[in-house]
């Protein structure tokens, strides 16, 4: 069973409705309790990064989403301010974040190539995955996203940065360490594209 984590945060029913509509199982939970048994994890966010951290902690879900992505590797995947949570902090914010993958995230407006270009970056934009990653299977020669962030993934690996994208400057927007996942765009918005995106990560 695929465990949606709802802390406040996201756009829970797009997931819910997205797998129901594939007939795959999945189901939000809003406490610890309700994660036990999942297969895997979806971590969802919009908004600013220490708000997500602040609303993650008062749900009392982080201690066991901790043990259960760290210690019995149960793959999650973080989406758009649930992927830049995954970083150890943010240029935003001051709290921490998780430390999933290595990396802090930066602001467009501090990379010289993109420090020119409105943001938040919104709209739809080109995703180039990395050569046989599962998560981006049947996407590897056209894959189009919907985009909205003023913030980036800057992983401390290279090999961390599974697809890139460009905004003036080129970037992370899927990262991987282990069955740690993170996307920045928004699947639930990027009609056929995300779908298949979401049935891979539910066939990993």
């Amino acid at each position: 069973m695929i465990k949606i984590v709802d802390y406040g945060l996201g756009n829970i029913s797009a997931f819910s409705n997205m797998y129901k509509r594939m007939n795959i199982p999945a189901m939000a939970v809003r406490d610890a309790a309700g994660l036990e048994g999942a297969t895997k994890i979806i971590l969802p966010g919009v908004g600013a990064f220490d708000h997500a951290m602040e609303l993650l902690e008062a749900s009392g879900m982080r201690p066991m989403l901790e043990q259960m992505v760290r210690r019995d590797r149960v793959p999650v995947l973080g989406i758009c301010v649930g992927m830049q949570i995954l970083a150890g902090g943010s240029d935003e914010g001051k709290l921490p974040g998780l430390g999933w993958i290595p990396g802090r995230v930066r602001h467009f407006k501090d990379a010289p190539q993109a420090a020119g270009l409105p943001t938040p970056h919104m709209g739809w934009n080109d995703v180039a995955p990395a050569a046989g990653l599962a998560l981006f299977k049947g996407l590897e020669e056209e894959a189009r996203f919907y985009f909205l962030h003023s913030y980036f993934f800057e992983c401390q690996n290279d090999a961390d940065a599974v697809a890139r994208s460009t905004y003036g400057v080129d970037f992370a927007c899927a990262v991987r360490s282990g069955n740690v996942y993170g996307v920045q765009f928004h699947p639930e918005k990027s009609h056929h594209y995300g779908a298949l995106l979401l049935k891979n990560f539910a066939e990993l």
